[in-house]
């Protein structure tokens, strides 16, 4: 089964650089690693020369928002074009456990999860010290996430909530791809897509099965909760998920800026906007928000 890994990127280059170690440090090298490129040329020189050898797909970016649900459908067909069977998607600041590969492979080979979204678990790293991190330490400094599944080495765990779908690193034969439909492209920025996509797997009757001894570990990089940089993108992309699913995503966060006056919910629409809302007794002018996508900005 040729594989293929796809990471979309814009900046991050240390984080590149060092997935790049983690995937040349693995039991089984992936047959295409290909890196979707968001208007950054820079990015060829961080993988030229290096094993296994990159191919780098350009993706333009429109309105500063980067296109991420773009970028991996842009990778996903270079990599079937180029005779890829199983996709494996890892985010840019993902570092493949050793044995990653080796075990979304051995999984999608059983006939039973051939048509499975596969799910590997992602562990946290804590900052690097000072010469960074080395791909053999990292299994003793992560720390799985506490709000999915983190199955034993071998285990499989089988799950009918698709609303736990992330796309840090999961993988997909190419025939399971092309019946969800790949990401859905009105999403722009920060937020969302990922949701959308577990919606559409379940919608064309595609399973998820969480994939032990398949780890990859997350690099570390400042954050904020909640992700107040990406209100925007979040509020819009929110709104399009509304729209496709009829309900919302992303809860925490929107509950989370409306209790600091960064957003609101409209009690007439039931719709989220910018901004603390009205005061009492003020009728609400119609704001630009969801219900009115626009494109501004956000890996």
């Amino acid at each position: 089964m040729r594989t293929a890994v796809i990471t979309p990127a814009a900046g991050r280059h240390r984080h590149l650089a060092m997935q790049h170690l983690g995937l040349a440090a693995g039991t089984r090298p992936p047959d295409r690693y290909v890196v979707v490129a968001m208007d950054d040329p820079g990015l060829g020189a961080v993988v030229a020369g290096r094993k296994p050898a990159a191919t780098v797909v350009d993706c333009p970016v429109r309105n500063g928002a980067l296109p991420l649900a773009r970028a991996r459908n842009l990778g996903a067909a270079r990599a079937v074009d180029d005779g890829a069977e199983l996709l494996v998607f890892l985010d840019v600041d993902c570092v493949p456990g050793q044995h990653l590969l080796e075990r979304y492979r051995q999984v999608a080979l059983d006939p039973e999860h051939r048509r499975s979204l596969l799910c590997g678990t992602v562990s946290y790293l804590p900052p690097p010290g000072p010469y960074g991190y080395r791909p053999a330490d990292l299994p003793g400094l992560a720390e799985p996430h506490p709000g999915r599944p983190a199955p034993a080495a071998g285990e499989l765990r089988r799950s009918e909530d698709h609303r736990l779908f992330w796309s840090l690193s999961f993988a997909v034969t190419a025939d399971t791809w092309q019946a969800v439909g790949g990401f859905c492209e009105e999403y722009e920025g920060y937020g969302g897509e990922d949701t959308d996509f577990g919606q559409r797997a379940r919608t064309a009757g595609v399973p998820l099965t969480w994939v032990g001894g398949a780890p990859a570990f997350h690099q570390y990089h400042p954050v904020s909760d909640p992700p107040v940089a990406h209100l925007h993108d979040i509020l819009r992309n929110a709104g399009i998920f509304h729209r496709r699913w009829g309900w919302w995503p992303m809860t925490g966060w929107l509950e989370a800026f409306a209790a600091r006056g960064l957003a609101h919910r409209d009690r007439a629409t039931g719709g989220w906007f910018p901004g603390p809302g009205p005061r009492p007794g003020r009728r609400a002018t119609a704001p630009g928000g969801p219900r009115t996508p626009r494109r501004e900005d956000g890996p």
